[in-house]
């Protein structure tokens, strides 16, 4: 069981509490920058349909599921993704990729930012975990790189230690118990229009996007998780 939920979806430094409700409306988080303040990295165009098409897709769906359990609507969207075992089986598969759409979409606008020097406790524990930020990068474009398929690449907190893994489609660390700190979105959706299958190329341009702000932020806040 986690702590008590009491801020914005998708934000880390929240702290959660699955025995609490809280009635709501997903809906489409705010960017809080402009479709092309990431260029020439990630480009204007799939911007605007990465947030604005798909990302919303994850909402209208899971908002659509949920219509038939009203009951339902009271739930967080981490809250559903800890309780899939009790989402009725007829939309379970449903929730459980539009809610993991929606709370994977959300943490990772937030992560995206051009110009922002690693510093801080998250490039000490880095470099402390892997040696040297470049080894960091190293493991984390090969995991990336050696997803099959459609999903993410973590970077997460384990037991208070840093690990990076992968997750397939929209399943997050959350629900193996481990705390996102970084993520790097793999759907083709994420970046096919400017580097087609070109995905190495992709992930080399995320680290001149990465808000290592952020990513401290989340770090320090992850030891608040009890998981």
């Amino acid at each position: 069981m986690l702590a008590k939920y009491d801020c914005k979806e998708g934000d880390l430094k929240c702290k959660l509490n699955l025995g609490e409700t809280k009635k709501m409306e997903h809906k489409l988080p705010e960017l809080e920058y402009e479709y092309n303040a990431l260029e020439p990295f990630i480009d204007e165009t799939t911007m605007r349909i990465h947030y604005g098409k798909h990302h919303q897709a994850y909402i209208d769906k899971l908002n659509k599921a949920l219509e038939k359990y009203p009951k339902l609507k009271e739930r967080t969207v981490e809250r559903l993704i800890f309780s899939l075992n009790r989402v009725p089986k007829d939309i379970r598969t449903a929730v459980r990729n539009n809610s993991g759409g929606h709370l994977n979409h959300s943490f990772f606008w937030k992560l995206l930012k051009k110009n922002i020097r690693l510093r801080g406790e998250i490039k000490q524990a880095i470099e402390k975990k892997f040696g040297s930020f470049e080894n960091f990068k190293k493991q984390f474009s090969s995991a990336a790189l050696g997803l099959f398929g459609s999903g993410w690449a973590w970077l997460v907190l384990d037991n208070d230690k840093l690990e990076i893994m992968t997750t397939s489609n929209q399943d997050n660390p959350l629900t193996k118990g481990k705390v996102p700190i970084l993520a790097i979105d793999l759907w083709e959706h994420a970046y096919y229009l400017k580097y087609q299958n070109r995905r190495a190329e992709y992930i080399e341009a995320f680290f001149h996007v990465i808000n290592w702000n952020k990513i401290n932020e989340n770090f320090k806040s992850a030891f608040n998780y009890r998981l």
